[in-house]
């Protein structure tokens, strides 16, 4: 089972970018989006349904923000949108497909790089979430949370750590939220189980050459319960081609949907 994860900044950008293209190409199970910055009707078909995929979306309320979606190539038995809190669910910020015992989740963090407001809300989501993602990682059920987090977790996870310190996605508090998902509710950070290399990121940010330079973070992660975890055989960021300011995530698993 491959499983990708891909912040699109924008589900419209990206398909004008070669997003459908290149995901037709892709021998992927399960493709968890975030960042549709679209709602329902300014999905087309096209978008809804690629060739060999079934989509799922969870559109926010406002327009052109937020919103996640999952592309499956088979269909799953229930999809969840929504982590029941009015308020996060408004933003669409989460959606669960559920194969089996298996849970796929397409999380999207909220950024609370913009403004002192949107860091309290951003606060507030983690605090609020917690409870959610423990009753989710202790039902019994395996669970893949996929998705832009907007935190990088440890110093090898960014480029320039030192300078980001009082910047968030950097923040004590928000690295001690991560560490608390992996050390006190039990997920595992995938992709450190096989990847140990610096310098492996996933977003970079537009200004001066950060692509260029390879001056990124790592924000995008799939988090699993320890038994899906320990089937993880490969793992790899694709950036041949750009449809995003981040880059595609996958993670094959030993595991058949």
């Amino acid at each position: 089972m491959r499983i990708v994860t891909l912040n699109l900044n924008g589900i419209r950008s990206a398909v004008n970018k070669g997003f459908l293209g290149w995901l037709a190409q892709q021998d992927a199970d399960v493709v968890c989006v975030q960042e549709l910055k679209a709602q329902d009707k300014d999905l087309t078909d096209a978008i809804r349904n690629p060739d060999g995929f079934h989509g799922y979306f969870h559109c926010a309320d406002r327009p052109g923000y937020s919103g996640v979606g999952i592309y499956c190539r088979k269909n799953p038995d229930s999809v969840i949108s929504g982590i029941g809190i009015p308020d996060i669910d408004a933003e669409g910020r989460y959606l669960e497909a559920r194969f089996g015992n298996l849970s796929i989740v397409s999380l999207y963090v909220p950024s609370g790089s913009s403004s002192a407001e949107r860091l309290a809300i951003k606060f507030s989501f983690m605090e609020r979430c917690i409870d959610p993602f423990h009753k989710l990682g202790s039902s019994g059920r395996e669970i893949i949370i996929c998705g832009d987090w907007n935190v990088a977790h440890k110093e090898i996870d960014l480029k320039n750590w030192r300078s980001n310190q009082k910047n968030s996605g950097f923040l004590p508090q928000e690295r001690q939220w991560f560490s608390g998902m992996i050390d006190h509710l039990g997920y595992v950070d995938v992709f450190r189980t096989l990847d140990d290399r610096a310098e492996q990121y996933t977003w970079w940010s537009n200004r001066g050459q950060a692509w260029a330079k390879n001056v990124g973070w790592r924000i995008d992660y799939q988090i699993a319960t320890p038994g899906i975890a320990a089937k993880a055989t490969a793992v790899a960021i694709y950036k041949t081609a750009r449809f995003s300011d981040h880059a595609p995530l996958s993670i094959d698993y030993d595991y058949a949907l």
